[in-house]
């Protein structure tokens, strides 16, 4: 490209960049003055509020004053935090302003119009825009359109327009590195320089290297369910994140990060794209785990993680787990919900509500309230018993509160403690002391009954366990279940039980049965749900989180081939038993096969591991071919282990040593950790570390690593086709380097795979 144009191009980047520094400069002025403001109002607030009124007139003025503060911190603090995220944008828009081109000819017009595309939008002072934002339905083009006629959706519906023109630029620190046009969404010359870098220790946003098929994800707005089937490095969790940031951006009337829950496969993956939406200028949205979710139900219970269970399952026998995968399926979801809505009220299994160790309602008396209602839904009639248990529970504090031991506690209060059993809330409410005296008893009493009245509200009434195991036994199982096998498994549950532990194949339909007769357990607030690693979970567990969130839109994505937990399922058989579980009308499943993540040589390595591994594309980014060193004894494998590491550093800022569970992390850890500066991550562990360390691959779900080092591939380690999924996974996670240390032959699912070209092998004398 003529150096002319690319000076007439730096020209304009200059211009638009001193233009955002003034915009800085103005938003960072108007950034301190709110926060003088704010505090300001909270040493008012914090002033007001630790005065004693004691008269009533006082008090009424003193409390509007205080609800006004409070109001006008609220809106300062939201003002607050809205100028600040604006300086964040700006100031990553000042680095690189934009990273895109788009020149337009619309129908009728004679003069073509010029589009920059950035990461945000950016107008100068008569409102004309510099910078589109890569999540305008103009900026559609960019993405999915070649050169001529396109067409591209907008609010008012489909546009069309000629499509003259598309530039790339990589502009760091205001500068132009690099510029050339193309007809391409992304030019392999900008893939190759941002697939080079090295591993930072979170995400980076894509906005400028999207490909078609990930913007395709990215602007789909209509689909129910949404299943994103990809193989490792195609940029799946990337394209989901610039999901959620384009939902927000064109949602933002109705749609907030908080409305927004994902899954994610461990903390240490919820660190690491913990900055996407930030660049991008969005609140992230809620994170959590699956073991943050159900433990979060279960209080006061040790639940059974994913990552437990395939630490302890590695011997169950085809029987049991026979009885595993029906108590995860859809079918097992359904006996859940027939059995809760026709179970009768002599089989509703009560617990007593004690008081101080006594029986305070006793479950004779729950039950006779429940049988006494007249036939509704489970959930409705629960409900009903649960109010007249409060209203028995309100005439009983207002009976005790009569009683001598209050009336000689208040007596007892200190001026402060009887203000602060008062509350701001009801200063001036009452003209006579009599009635303020009746009001504080009542508040006494029923504080001290707290513990009964959180019984009734949180359900502690209905013994769930029990009636879980009730419906074990009631339950319709597959003829290829004997009921030897099933009693197994209802005493597995009880004894499991007894230690306040729950196994995660009974988590999804226990909540399940819980929610249904409690009427519980429901978010209506949430809109859109994600899932990660969807492979990873059951069908019930996603049905649960179905039912946990009736009103969010579901997106789901995974690859079948990184199965660690679960058999390998194809794309297409998952979208169809999906579909027909949740019910949905507009079910889309997108497949992703091209792999950006690893050099050529990796990816034809991992690759030809699996039966179909044909269909995965891989970028062609030069490397080295995979290493593969073969020892006969632990001491000498791990000699080889610390050359590679040594190896590694010298070109990799990251080097992650993969082992197949904790028991051989731990093993590594305690050999190598004297010598080198190792770290053992564990699932505990919420951010990644600089520098070499060692960790189970269940924890590496979704992560790279620009060098990898799997242990042991041998064939007495990886003796089966079931080993598959871990294989792949290892070796799909390395950027720019792959090596594997074997302890005595090398496993068949390489030997008899992986042709000899795609990787190099150490031999040492066998003993």
């Amino acid at each position: 490209m003529a150096d002319t144009e690319k000076q007439l191009e730096q020209k304009r980047v200059t211009n638009v960049v001193q233009q955002i520094g003034n915009h800085i400069k103005k938003v960072s002025d108007d950034y301190k003055d709110a926060r003088s403001e704010m505090k300001l109002v909270q040493s008012n607030y914090s002033a007001n509020t630790s005065v004693n009124y004691f008269e009533v007139d006082d008090r009424i003025e003193t409390s509007a004053e205080i609800q006004q503060q409070r109001a006008l911190s609220s809106r300062l603090i939201e003002n607050e935090q809205i100028l600040s995220r604006q300086l964040a944008t700006f100031r990553q828009l000042e680095k690189s302003p934009y990273f895109g081109r788009i020149d337009i000819l619309d129908p009728g017009e004679t003069e073509q119009e010029r589009l920059y595309i950035g990461t945000a939008s950016f107008t100068d002072e008569n409102q004309n825009f510099l910078v589109y934002d890569w999540r305008a339905p103009i900026s559609s083009i960019y993405y999915n359109g070649t050169l001529g006629k396109v067409a591209y959706e907008t609010p008012a519906g489909i546009q069309q327009t000629d499509l003259k023109k598309k530039r790339q630029f990589l502009i760091q620190d205001g500068e132009i590195t690099s510029m050339f046009d193309t007809n391409e969404t992304v030019g392999d010359e900008m893939l190759q320089h941002v697939l080079g870098e090295q591993n930072d220790d979170t995400m980076q946003n894509i906005v400028s290297t999207i490909q078609r098929e990930q913007n395709d994800i990215i602007r789909d707005t209509h689909s129910d369910l949404l299943v994103v089937q990809g193989v490792a490095g195609s940029g799946k969790t990337s394209a989901i994140l610039q999901r959620i940031a384009f939902l927000l951006y064109h949602s933002r009337d109705e749609l907030e990060a908080d409305q927004i829950i994902l899954f994610s496969p461990n903390r240490l993956f919820s660190h690491y794209i913990s900055d996407v939406l930030p660049s991008l200028g969005e609140r992230n949205m809620r994170q959590v785990t699956l073991s943050e979710f159900v433990n979060q139900r279960f209080q006061g219970l040790e639940v059974e993680s994913l990552f437990d269970r395939y630490e302890t399952s590695k011997d169950i026998s085809e029987a049991t787990q026979e009885s595993h995968d029906f108590k995860e399926s859809a079918a097992f979801m359904s006996a859940v919900q027939d059995y809760c809505q026709t179970l009768p009220a002599s089989q509703f299994k009560f617990n007593n509500i004690l008081f101080k160790g006594n029986i305070f309602f006793s479950k004779q008396e729950i039950e006779s309230i429940y049988r006494e209602l007249p036939d509704m839904q489970p959930a409705e009639r629960f409900l009903q018993t649960k109010n007249k248990l409060i209203k028995r529970l309100k005439h009983r504090i207002n009976e005790e509160a009569k009683s001598a031991w209050v009336a000689e506690e208040i007596d007892q209060l200190s001026d402060e403690d009887y203000h602060t059993l008062l509350g701001n809330k009801e200063l001036g409410r009452f003209q006579q002391i009599d009635d303020e005296i009746r009001y504080i008893a009542r508040k006494i009493v029923t504080e001290r009954l707290r513990i009964v009245y959180d019984a009734i509200y949180n359900s502690y009434f209905l013994d769930t366990y029990t009636q879980y195991t009730d419906f074990l036994a009631h339950c319709q199982r597959p003829a290829t279940i004997d009921a030897k096998t099933w009693q197994e498994q209802t005493v597995a549950f009880q004894e499991a039980l007894e230690y306040h532990h729950v196994l995660l194949d009974d988590v999804a339909p226990l909540l399940y049965l819980r929610d249904i007769l409690t009427g519980s357990g429901q978010n209506r607030r949430m809109q859109h749900l994600f899932v990660d690693e969807m492979q990873d979970y059951s069908v019930a567990q996603l049905l649960y989180f179905h039912h946990a969130f009736p009103k969010a839109k579901m997106t789901f994505l995974g690859d079948s081939e990184q199965a660690l937990y679960r058999n390998v399922e194809s794309p297409d058989m998952l979208l169809h038993k999906l579909k027909d579980a949740f019910h949905v009308r507009k079910a889309r499943l997108i497949s992703l096969n091209r792999s950006y993540r690893s050099t050529l040589p990796i990816t034809t390595f991992a690759k030809s591991l699996l039966p179909d591994g044909d269909h995965i594309q891989a970028f062609n980014r030069d490397g080295k071919v995979p290493t593969i060193v073969v020892r006969y004894d632990l001491d000498s494998a791990i000699t080889a282990m610390h050359d590679l590491i040594s190896e590694s550093l010298k070109t990799n800022g990251t080097v992650a040593i993969l082992t197949k569970n904790m028991d051989e992390a731990k093993l590594i850890y305690q050999h190598l950790h004297h010598d080198c500066d190792l770290t053992l991550l564990t699932d505990a562990d919420r951010s990644l570390p600089k520098g070499v360390f060692v960790l189970p691959i269940y924890l590496a779900k979704g992560l790279e690593f620009d060098s990898v080092i799997a242990w042991n591939v041998s064939q007495e380690n990886y003796p089966s086709s079931r080993e598959l999924g871990i294989l792949y996974t290892i070796s799909s996670r390395a950027m720019h380097q792959l090596s594997l240390i074997s302890i005595g032959p090398v496993t068949n699912l390489i030997s008899q795979n992986v042709p000899q070209t795609c990787m190099q092998i150490e031999h040492e004398f066998s003993n």
